[in-house]
């Protein structure tokens, strides 16, 4: 190990999800903490999904921050909206069924915010935009994708990169960013803060 390696801050990931861990691996970053940031995620009045993906993702990284501070600070959010309706975590099956019936045939977007605090304290974000359409939905197709449990814990109720792969009919824009995590643009934001790849 190098000098310049042994100085390097640490790199703290504001997240508790495994995908966006998994991700960040599929390019060689590994970051050296993981410390789930506990916010409210509840969506303000009139907030739009882009704001509240943004929003998020920063109020992550800078909460991690104050007790974490002289490290690269990484926050993110994904938020599944349909229009302006946001799509939120299904709590139950019944949520998911409803939520999957509502994007069964349509096209809906996915939004995640990408939050970046350096050690000197700047804060940069980006909301990255893909757009997904779903085949429309058979009962039997529904009722046994439900039945899986996939679904929990998914923003819009599905994670594209699992058994709901077979009702994409197509995606426009970053694949990773409907995982949970948009890489080139966070590649870009790492590279650019000084982190080096």
């Amino acid at each position: 190990m190098t000098s310049s390696e042994k100085t390097k801050p640490d790199l703290i990931l504001a997240s508790a999800s495994p995908r966006r861990l998994e991700l960040l691996a599929q390019i060689g970053v590994i970051p050296d903490q993981i410390i789930p940031a506990d916010i409210d995620e509840n969506q303000l009045p009139r907030e739009m999904p882009r704001q509240m993906a943004e929003r998020l993702a920063m109020e992550k990284a800078a909460i991690t921050r104050e007790k974490h501070p002289g490290c690269y600070i990484l926050g993110a959010d994904t938020v599944v909206a349909l229009g302006k309706r946001i799509l939120g975590k299904a709590a139950t099956d019944r949520q998911a069924k409803k939520y999957l019936n509502l994007l069964s045939g349509r096209r809906h977007k996915v939004y995640s915010g990408i939050s970046l605090i350096t050690p000197e304290g700047r804060q940069m974000s980006r909301v990255v935009v893909t757009t997904v359409i779903f085949k429309r939905l058979s009962d039997s197709e529904l009722s046994h994708y439900l039945d899986h449990d996939e679904w929990q814990g998914k923003a819009g109720a599905y994670a594209i990169q699992g058994r709901a792969a077979r009702f994409i009919r197509g995606i426009n824009g970053s694949y990773s960013n409907v995982v949970g995590l948009p890489l080139f643009e966070t590649a870009n934001m790492l590279q650019g803060s000084g982190y080096g790849l």
